[in-house]
């Protein structure tokens, strides 16, 4: 009787703390993807999503750098290479909304987005 009481108590506790993790999980992949991109580092970055089994489409409106999105992110960090990988995955009409940040912060990266919206 004991031992059923431990293991339903175990298995309790093990479930309850199972969404915790996942928040810490979920805050963990954000820092890292902003850490690959303020290093510009575009090959540690597509390891990553890829081993992660990420889409940066995906991610893209939910993950913010400094308060900013990872394409403004990359802007700011002089991120040219990291920049341009988020460019060529990100939808047209999301890369279109940011183009006018991207001026202000890195011309080569509005270039990049000019042609990618064309």
């Amino acid at each position: 009787m004991k031992k059923i009481i431990l293991s339903l108590s175990l298995i309790a506790i093990t479930t309850s703390l199972a969404p915790i993790s996942e928040a810490y999980a979920e805050e963990d992949v954000a820092r890292r993807i902003c850490e690959y991109v303020a290093a510009n580092d575009k090959n540690r970055l597509r390891t990553y999503l890829r081993t992660k089994k990420i889409r940066i489409r995906s991610v893209f409106d939910d993950i913010k750098c400094n308060g900013d999105n990872i394409l403004i992110f990359a802007a700011k960090s002089n991120a040219l290479e990291a920049g341009e990988f988020i460019i060529g995955k990100v939808p047209a009409k999301k890369v279109s909304a940011n183009i006018d940040a991207l001026i202000a912060h890195s011309a080569h990266l509005a270039e990049e987005a000019k042609e990618r919206v064309k």
